[in-house]
């Protein structure tokens, strides 16, 4: 039998159920994700860092886990909230229960919520801190715990699950382009992708400064996504510009996005709850078409799609349905574009892996003006983008 646990949010209110994965006591944002699969996906995904997860969909774990679905080297979330946890797994690659997978690994859950009452809750108040702890705990003790945690705003966890030692993902077959990615965060799916369209990928330190990149000529820059706030990470403000100057096309994703809207003199604000899933529909403003999209994100570009205040050379791509906040940015002059989803789609459909080609396309174009202003006699230091 189960110990008896507790979900308890920093308003006081408090949701029971039973220990699931490691025993003790996890601190953390309480937020949502609405997949109905994926959950290992979500569990390795290292936007995840500081927050305690809440799967809505009912049933967690009845496929079991393996190594080969991990984002990263293990889970990042920190902690685990779910309604039912099967009492059987089945399928052909899983090598263990979700529950022994979460207790090898650390991660402190809770199973038997109701995560329906819970995510209405989130959805009204807004995404909380919050601590998943032994029912048999001091309540009063545990409250006054949870509210001296750090809250999400102006904190700094990029630096904090970035590599320490720069790395090489060779391409798949011949090497076409060589890409750095700084690493606010990266998914190991983003990684392959960029690969498998012929990029020997050199994946860098969050504090890599711009000098080092300059140094390497790369072809392109990928911004990873990354968990906190987008206010606490300047750093990589100059390298975006200044790459940008250069002719360099630059991709970035949910916290490359913001980074890249705040580089260009764009503001960022926390939403309410976030957008966490793989169902949210997302409007191409080129051509109107929606794109179903997987979302992990707690703060936004501020602005609509009639532009962004503040950064006059960006243009806003792509909108979200749901509440019509920026979901996509280009520069006007230079290739720089951003989305606030995950194209790389781990776990998620498959509609915006385009943006990946797209990236691949403007290195190449980027290739083309090189060598064209070497036969002009001149080093294309200079040669405009075209977006």
């Amino acid at each position: 039998m189960a110990e008896a646990a507790v979900l308890m949010l920093e308003d006081g209110r408090t949701f029971r159920g039973e220990q699931y994965g490691a025993a003790g006591t996890a601190f953390g944002e309480v937020v949502f994700n609405t997949s109905m699969t994926g959950y290992q996906e979500v569990l390795t995904d290292p936007s995840y860092t500081g927050q305690l997860v809440t799967m809505t969909y009912p049933l967690i774990g009845n496929y079991g886990a393996n190594p080969e679905d991990q984002e990263s080297s293990g889970p990042q979330a920190a902690g685990f909230i779910i309604h039912e946890a099967p009492p059987l797994f089945s399928n052909w690659r899983a090598q263990e229960s979700l529950g022994s997978y979460l207790e090898r690994s650390g991660v402190v859950g809770i199973s038997g919520v109701d995560t329906r009452a819970l995510t209405r809750h989130i959805r009204s108040a807004g995404a909380m801190r919050g601590a998943i702890a032994p029912a048999s705990g001091d309540a009063d003790a545990l409250l006054a715990q949870i509210r001296t945690q750090p809250e999400m705003c102006g904190l700094d966890l990029a630096d904090e699950v970035s590599t320490h030692e720069r790395y090489v993902v060779p391409a798949a077959g011949d090497t076409r382009y060589r890409v750095m990615a700084y690493d606010f965060g990266v998914k190991s799916h983003s990684l392959q992708l960029l690969a498998a369209r012929g990029c020997e990928v050199t994946v860098i330190p969050s504090s890599t400064p711009v000098s080092e990149i300059l140094a390497r000529r790369p072809d392109g820059l990928f911004i990873s996504n990354g968990p906190g706030d987008p206010e606490a990470v300047p750093h990589a403000l100059e390298t975006i510009r200044e790459l940008a100057g250069r002719d360099t096309p630059v991709f970035g994703i949910c916290l490359g996005h913001q980074l890249i809207g705040r580089a260009f003199g764009a503001e960022t604000y926390k939403l309410l709850y976030g957008h966490r899933g793989g169902n949210h529909p997302v409007r191409r403003l080129s051509d109107g078409l929606v794109e179903i999209t997987a979302q992990n994100h707690g703060f936004a570009v501020r602005g609509s799609e009639e532009g962004i205040p503040g950064a006059p050379d960006l243009q806003v791509t792509h909108v979200n349905l749901n509440d019509g906040t920026v979901e996509g940015l280009e520069h006007t002059r230079h290739a720089v574009f951003s989305v606030q989803y995950h194209p790389e789609s781990a776990p998620g459909p498959h509609d915006s892996r385009y943006l990946f080609d797209r990236f691949v396309d403007e290195m190449s174009r980027r290739g083309l003006r090189r060598a064209d202003a070497t036969l002009d006699g001149t080093d294309g230091s200079a040669y405009p983008s075209a977006v």
